[in-house]
């Protein structure tokens, strides 16, 4: 299964096209007596990225990319990468913005070589040979610098 990427939805202003007058917010008057509503505050916003988020995203590209080769060549590890990104995404997915970014990373990945392979050929082997070593010296050099 993919993790689903989140569509944000536009507000109907936006969303609407354009027909030469500005669209304006329309809001029911207060009536006398009434208190008005201030508006909501804005979400807060994300704190800064962590030194390692760029190791973090291709990561998540790599577990997308063997999720969908190693299934693709029947691996007995199939199964196995769809389970370590629901990890990576629990231990590191802290904020909506953040989750959506390491999931789209392993969408990426997958849909890379969804889009390319059909079978499991001779190139889709090297592939996870090639990102089973790049994997685990990410995981080791992000371990060995930040702990984990």
């Amino acid at each position: 299964m993919l993790f689903p990427m989140v569509l944000s939805l536009l507000p109907d202003a936006v969303a609407q096209p354009r027909t030469g007058t500005p669209q304006t917010a329309r809001t029911a008057p207060a009536k006398p007596g009434e208190p008005t509503k201030a508006p909501e505050p804005a979400p807060a916003p994300e704190s800064p990225a962590p030194p390692y988020e760029k190791d973090l995203l291709r990561l998540s590209e790599i577990l997308g990319s063997l999720a969908f080769l190693r299934t693709l060549c029947s691996a007995p590890d199939a199964t196995e990468w769809q389970k370590r990104m629901q990890a990576l995404l629990e231990a590191e997915g802290t904020t909506p913005g953040r989750r959506d970014r390491l999931a789209g990373a392993y969408n990426r990945g997958y849909r890379g070589y969804a889009l390319t392979y059909r079978t499991c050929t001779a190139s889709a082997a090297e592939a996870t040979l090639r990102y089973l070593k790049e994997g685990e010296q990410l995981s080791r050099d992000l371990a060995g610098r930040y702990g984990g």
